[in-house]
């Protein structure tokens, strides 16, 4: 790490201490109960800073490198050539310019607000590109002009690829008691292309960023019990069957079990870290060292790089810093878990069949295991009994949720269970409550209507319930 970066970080180090003064009262954790959904790392947070504090059982020297990695997730990462050195290489083309700008309050992003037009560009909002044929390690094949990530901003001098045009149609429906609803679909189109056209058979997936609360604790589940709820799900009657998804993971230089994105695309934080970096920032790594500039891109390709160091523009320390931070990010403790209409929408999920994808506990590894060290991750997340509502697996959503291009082994109408911990409180942390892989539900009972494929028992059930059973299953599913 260079001069500059050193610097940086020691001046983080000292914010550290500062911070970590005022954080005991908040990550103070009661008895035992059901509301600690991540063990002993659950926080009891609400409000803007729900997503945002440090497991609550760290040591205080990781608590240091937790409040170093948040720095820098959050900062602005600026063009080069810059003064500072440690934060410059933004770009050339981006969709954000730091990864807090995408997972604002490390929560959930939110499509454009169509109120003020198409003119508001995405920036929570990713589309995915690929072409017919698989691609390195049978992965997407990229687009050869446009690459595997669509980006609508670049630096100065350099042009950005164009804009993200969504239009919506309305899905009408109603439930068994008659009473109405509207869903809005959306269509996704790239116009003003600035390097020519695209290859033929584009396809196009949408992606919203989601909360990163107890993402650790997601990657330290066996991966014994991933494989075991597919087996349980095969042998059980019904239409519900998941399915992994394996994918290449950069790190460790092998295939491995998906367990994050919405495809179960990603094995690893680190990869996650360092794909988002390198996609989303244009700051390119050890593990991704190319900038995503397509031959056809000359400007892209003749713009200056940063000055991390060792030829990238994020050193590897900073890297495993903000990887630790993301790893070790807690999830909030459940409000009002005993209240009478809670238990009762628990009941109701139970009989809709909801938790036969949305599994509601583990226990996470008794030790580290590889690619998985305290390089990356705490040994505070051992052992610990979680709730995050989740099986892990790809599922078959219906061809309403299709969007037709596959990833590894996921097909076009495939999603991964996403977990369901902290889901309330993202109207208090980001302002709203848009759901689903592309922020297209504006709430839970809006995600339900959605569910179809596997899931269309489910929904079917919902749909029978009564306007105060419906209130109940929503009351639950946001005391998470």
């Amino acid at each position: 790490m260079d001069r500059a970066a050193k610097a940086c970080t020691m001046g983080a180090a000292a914010i550290a201490v500062v911070l970590l003064a005022a954080m005991p009262q908040a990550l103070a954790t009661a008895e035992a109960d059901d509301s600690l959904v991540g063990g002993a790392t659950t926080v009891h947070a609400t409000g803007r800073n729900a997503f945002s504090f440090p497991a609550a059982n760290l040591s205080d020297a990781e608590r240091t490198r937790f409040v170093i990695g948040n720095s820098f997730f959050r900062r602005n990462w600026v063009q080069a050539p810059a003064s500072t050195q440690a934060r410059d290489g933004l770009g050339p083309h981006f969709i954000a310019r730091s990864c807090g700008g995408c997972h604002v309050q490390d929560g959930r992003g939110a499509p454009p607000d169509f109120s003020k037009g198409l003119s508001d560009p995405p920036v929570a909002l990713l589309l995915r590109l690929s072409v017919p044929g698989a691609g390195a390690h049978g992965g997407p094949k990229a687009d050869p002009v446009y690459g595997d990530q669509f980006q609508n901003f670049a630096v100065r001098g350099v042009q950005p690829e164009g804009v993200i045009e969504i239009r919506h149609s309305t899905v009408r429906g109603s439930f068994a008691d008659g009473t109405p609803y509207e869903l809005q679909k959306p269509a996704y189109k790239l116009g003003k292309l600035n390097y020519g056209r695209t290859a033929p058979g584009l396809m196009i997936s949408p992606r919203i960023a989601p909360q990163v609360i107890g993402m650790g604790l997601l990657e330290l589940i066996p991966e014994e019990e991933i494989l075991r709820n597919a087996q349980v799900q095969a042998a059980t009657p019904g239409p519900v069957k998941g399915r992994v998804n394996r994918v290449w993971d950069q790190p460790s230089q092998q295939m491995m079990i998906g367990r994050f994105g919405w495809k179960a695309n990603v094995a690893t934080i680190e990869h996650q870290t360092a794909a988002a970096f390198q996609g989303d920032i244009g700051i390119t790594s050890r593990l991704f060292p190319q900038q995503n500039c397509s031959a056809r891109q000359k400007d892209c390709l003749a713009a200056p790089a940063g000055h991390a160091g060792q030829g990238v523009e994020i050193d590897d320390q900073t890297l495993s810093q903000v990887t630790f931070y993301q790893s070790t990010l807690a999830p909030p403790a459940r409000r009002d878990a005993q209240g009478a209409q809670v238990l009762q929408g628990q009941k109701l999920f139970a009989q809709a069949q909801c938790a036969a994808c949305h599994r509601p506990s583990y226990t996470t590894a008794q030790a580290l295991f590889p690619p998985l060290t305290e390089r990356v991750t705490s040994k505070a997340l051992l052992g610990q009994r979680i709730h995050p509502y989740t099986d892990l697996l790809l599922h078959d959503m219906g061809e309403g949720l299709a969007d037709g291009r596959p990833d590894f082994e996921a097909g076009g109408r495939q999603w991964r269970t996403p977990p369901l911990w902290g889901i309330g409180l993202i109207e208090d942390v980001n302002g709203h409550q848009r759901l689903l892989h592309d922020g297209r539900a504006r709430g839970v009972l809006e995600a339900i209507l959605w569910h179809d494929g596997e899931a269309r028992e489910s929904r079917e059930a919902v749909q029978r319930m009564s306007a105060s059973e419906r209130d109940a299953l929503v009351r639950f599913i946001n005391s998470l």
